[in-house]
């Protein structure tokens, strides 16, 4: 449930074919964010799951997974 909602962030964030959205994918490397987009997604990732990212914890994301990793601890 919540891969598919993130997948679904990162598809519209991002502009990238959801079949690309893993949870091995590497946000910069696979999926081409950079930090501005990084930024957003986290925004996108507060609103869409109502929840707080601090900045520690994003610049700690580097694949799909540490994403909802982060969020089943936090929800």
């Amino acid at each position: 449930m919540i891969f598919e909602k993130l997948k679904g962030i990162i598809v519209e964030e991002l502009g990238v074919d959801p079949k690309d959205v893993t949870l091995d994918a590497d946000l910069s490397d696979d999926l081409g964010a950079d930090s501005l987009d990084a930024v957003e997604l986290i925004m996108e990732i507060e609103d869409a799951f109502d929840i707080s990212v601090n900045d520690d914890a994003a610049q700690e994301f580097k694949t799909v997974k540490q994403i909802v990793d982060f969020i089943e601890k936090e929800e």
